[in-house]
């Protein structure tokens, strides 16, 4: 049985501020229903994004540190970052190698580089809760990923003020 759906909270106003948002395709109605929840999030706290596509979730961490790096290179940072992805439990250890290193990566990358990032590989035993929790209008993990990146952005907008 499912969980029932809470309300999200909404996410603060941060208005200009700019977002990465990388995906990984691999499970493709999963990731559009990721990236739909993730964008409407952005747009409705008057962000905007770029997308980048990678082929799965352990090539997340890699592509946003590239995307990241370029754009400080070229003058024009991203207040933060959204991973989307899923990977699905299978037969073999792959899961949890695939799991526990996108996470561990995307986490040092997060402390190490003082970057907002918001989490949305989903890491799930079958297919049927993957779509369930990407789903914008039931699990909306897309947009709770964005809302995680906005609120630490904006912690960061109002602790440089003060």
């Amino acid at each position: 049985m499912a969980e029932p759906r809470r309300a999200a909270a909404p996410a603060p106003r941060i208005d200009g501020a700019r977002f990465l948002i990388v995906e990984a395709r691999y499970y493709e109605s999963i990731g559009a229903d990721l990236l739909a929840g993730a964008t409407r999030a952005l747009e409705a706290a008057g962000a905007t994004y770029d997308l980048v596509s990678v082929s799965g979730a352990l090539e997340i961490p890699a592509g946003m540190a590239i995307t990241l790096d370029a754009a400080k290179a070229a003058g024009w940072p991203y207040d933060g970052a959204v991973a989307l992805g899923c990977v699905v439990r299978g037969e073999t250890y792959h899961f949890e190698i695939v799991a526990g290193e996108s996470a561990r990566a995307l986490m040092d990358m997060s402390v190490d580089r003082r970057l907002a990032l918001g989490n949305g590989i989903l890491t799930t035993d079958t297919i049927a809760q993957a779509e369930e929790r990407a789903d914008p209008d039931r699990g909306d993990k897309g947009g709770e990923a964005a809302r995680a990146a906005i609120g630490l952005a904006d912690l960061g907008r109002r602790l440089s003020r003060r």
